[in-house]
């Protein structure tokens, strides 16, 4: 396992990621952005569906390149780093999936692989995959219907949506659907029998994240 001063802390490179917004969008944005985040950590305060100890559904899913991924092949090789995140177009899942691929090396050691997974069209998840360089599954989950068996699922609210639309961004582009859903970001590990040994949220504000350093503290 590697040492602990070489893995990333997503608090700390969270706090550069916010400067630069603070400095690239209009105030009006960025207001309404983080009034949107702290409402999401008033009204979902306890938003896992499933806990340590739980058994994981299966799933079965397409990755990036529309090849059908399943739950039940994948722990075949090993536990699964499970993670739930937004889409490519949120700054702060991104930052999040950039710090868990410099962990992978680590993850792939203590005998697992780590999987993403967003209600994102196959082609709108190649696109974060190939982003942010990310070389683990990115797998779409289209209607959420995998999510909401693990974490809580909301619909996106009006004033993000359309500020984003002031952005330049179609938020409903990224999906297959008008639901407009999303899940609440939270991270699980699921071992080859199928229990959940790890399960965490920080907050229903998406822009707190597990830490890289949880993960693999779970993975001992």
């Amino acid at each position: 396992m590697a040492d602990i001063q070489t893995v990333p802390s997503y608090k700390e490179e969270l706090k550069t990621l916010i400067n630069n917004l603070e400095n690239s969008l209009p105030v009006e944005a960025l207001q309404t952005f983080n009034a949107d985040a702290e409402n999401l950590a008033k009204t979902h305060t306890d938003v896992l569906k499933l806990r340590v100890g739980d058994i994981a559904p299966k799933f079965i899913l397409p990755n990036a390149q529309a090849n059908i991924i399943s739950s039940e092949e994948l722990l075949q090789q090993g536990k699964i780093v499970l993670t739930f995140y937004r889409g490519t177009w949120c700054p702060y899942c991104n930052l999040a999936l950039s710090s868990y691929q410099q962990i992978l090396e680590q993850i792939h050691e203590a005998g697992a692989q780590l999987v993403a997974i967003s209600p994102m069209t196959p082609d709108n998840s190649l696109n974060m995959q190939q982003i942010n360089k990310l070389q683990f599954e990115v797998l779409s989950d289209i209607g959420s219907t995998v999510a909401k068996q693990f974490t809580t699922v909301f619909r996106n609210a009006d004033k993000p949506v359309d500020a984003m639309r002031d952005l330049g961004y179609d938020f409903d582009g990224f999906y297959g659907d008008n639901d407009r859903e999303l899940p609440v970001p939270a991270v699980f590990i699921i071992d080859q029998n199928s229990t959940i040994i790890f399960a965490q949220a920080e907050s229903g504000d998406y822009r707190e994240r597990v830490e890289p350093q949880a993960i693999l503290d779970a993975l001992q």
